[in-house]
């Protein structure tokens, strides 16, 4: 991290995290693997630290930290161990956070957010449905009002915390007009009637991530769970993607960054023909240029962080990192790997969890051609 950027504060936090990684994260790592969810006890851990509350008021139990960079520093931490946890624990306490927190009521906030901040109550996003992909605008759910309030029907899929979440935030369609005015957002609540998920979806990385599909079939959702105002879903869907960006971009470099530093430590005490294999030129020149490539993009995302702590961080700006370090994160994933050869291409090696785990980022939060669309749009092309 860039010490003129972070505070005494925040390394403080950084150390609180860093210890829970280290104490109840790596010790259980192989469990929640092989289980394919993170205990609830861990998410209790999480929440008495204030990892999960950083965007929640006090006076709902939440750290109030108002400052991303403590977000920054969680995703680091937790990347360089894990990107599926990175993932579980970034949706729950930095995705879902700013819809709980910017567009509820007194009386919603009241009723989710210290169960929220505590994790008692684990929250996934409700936004990608089978047919659609990254295409927003054109959902197929749809909630359509009743005299109790409104009755949602349809399916979402790749939910992160899916499978164990007690509150959804979910994108529905509420009208026939532009995506712009005829999208809004609910709440749905374990237990709902009508609300199943399907069985946690066997991905090739990220064990430990739980990601489900969702089914609504006549779900009675209650006027009191819509956010915010009917019709505003999609834009207040946009108005937040930039920090979900912003958020993959950090996390990427994070998980690349610990990855290289492995490598560096099997370079340099691997033989081969009786010398290091880090001491050949070509292996050299490799890391060298790993290293460089993991410095300017941090860069990069390092000046999107002080504009996001500003609130002048631009979607195209956050297109550009959210693809750029995917790309850069799977390229130092690949070639580390290949330095550890065939011990590499074992699953009980660490590169080949983080390789497994990393390749997801080229496609979620939007695919990297995605993001180049927006900002080849911006270019006026």
């Amino acid at each position: 991290m860039t010490k003129s950027l972070y505070g005494r504060e925040h390394l403080d936090f950084q150390d609180s995290v860093r210890a829970f990684v280290e104490t109840e994260v790596a010790p259980n790592y192989a469990r929640y693997c092989t289980q394919r969810f993170i205990d609830r006890e861990t998410w209790l851990k999480a929440g008495s630290l204030g990892m999960l509350g950083l965007h929640v008021p006090d006076r709902f139990g939440g750290g109030e930290a108002g400052d991303w960079r403590f977000t920054a520093v969680l995703l680091r931490e937790l990347a360089r161990f894990s990107a599926g946890f990175s993932s579980s624990f970034g949706i729950h306490a930095d995705i879902v956070a700013p819809y709980l927190c910017d567009l509820t009521t007194d009386e919603q906030r009241a009723r989710w957010l210290p169960g929220f901040a505590s994790g008692e109550l684990i929250s996934a996003i409700g936004m990608t449905e089978p047919r659609g992909g990254s295409d927003l605008a054109n959902l197929a759910t749809r909630a359509e009002r009743t005299d109790a309030g409104w009755l949602l029907n349809g399916s979402k899929t790749f939910i992160t915390n899916g499978g164990r979440a007690d509150l959804v935030v979910v994108a529905a369609r509420t009208g026939d007009g532009r995506a712009s005015s005829s999208i809004s957002m609910f709440v749905v609540e374990a237990g709902m009637a009508g609300f199943e998920r399907g069985s946690v979806l066997d991905k090739i990385g990220q064990a430990e991530s739980d990601t489900s599909e969702l089914y609504f079939a006549d779900v009675e959702v209650p006027e009191a769970n819509l956010l915010g105002e009917v019709g505003r879903g999609f834009v207040y869907m946009m108005e937040r993607l930039p920090q979900e960006r912003l958020n993959c971009a950090v996390s990427n470099l994070a998980n690349a960054r610990g990855v290289l530093d492995e490598t560096l430590v099997y370079a340099r005490t691997r033989e081969a023909f009786g010398t290091p294999i880090g001491s050949f030129q070509h292996n050299r020149f490799l890391l060298a240029e790993l290293a460089t490539a993991l410095d300017v993009a941090d860069s990069f995302v390092e000046d999107c962080v002080v504009d996001h702590v500003a609130g002048e961080l631009s979607p195209v700006k956050a297109a550009k990192a959210k693809w750029w370090t995917a790309q850069v994160q799977n390229d130092v994933l690949d070639a580390c790997l290949q330095l550890h050869g065939g011990y590499g291409y074992m699953r009980e090696s660490s590169v080949a969890r983080h390789w497994m785990d990393g390749r997801v980022t080229k496609i979620w939060a939007g695919t990297n051609e995605i993001m180049k669309e927006i900002i080849g749009r911006d270019l006026g092309l």
